[in-house]
């Protein structure tokens, strides 16, 4: 499902936005970094959490959320420099177990770890200056 190009993109630094929405008809919207992102092996997008509060109620009501992430060091389609993904999945926030585990020791800073499921990968877009 996730692209080799993908993972190439969360290999440099770039934004990530993540949006959510609960029962209010306005998004809101939260960043973090590409770094900060790990893909399990079943393709869960794993993201480490010491704020994400308005984020985190709206998943609450509401647990579809939708990323944006990008760098400019990747080519994307048509030799473009700058490649992105929009990126739509369900979330959660885990507080607990082997995979929160392993991203505390990776980043002791968070104390939540939000986990997307993938729904729809890889619309990918080009970055243009």
């Amino acid at each position: 499902m996730l692209t080799e190009k993908f993972h190439d993109v969360l290999k440099h630094e770039g934004v990530v936005t993540v949006v959510s929405w609960g029962t209010s008809l306005e998004p809101h919207i939260a960043n973090t970094w590409n770094s900060y992102l790990v893909v399990t092996n079943d393709e869960r997008i794993l993201i480490p959490a010491a704020g994400f509060r308005k984020t985190e109620k709206n998943i609450n009501a509401n647990n579809k959320v939708k990323l944006s992430l990008g760098t400019k060091e990747v080519k994307g389609f048509n030799d473009y420099q700058g490649t992105g993904f929009i990126i739509e999945g369900t979330a959660k926030f885990v507080e607990s177990g082997p995979e929160y585990d392993l991203m505390k020791e990776k980043y002791p800073f968070m104390n939540r770890v939000l986990e997307i499921t993938v729904i729809m990968p890889n619309r990918e877009f080009n970055y243009l200056a």
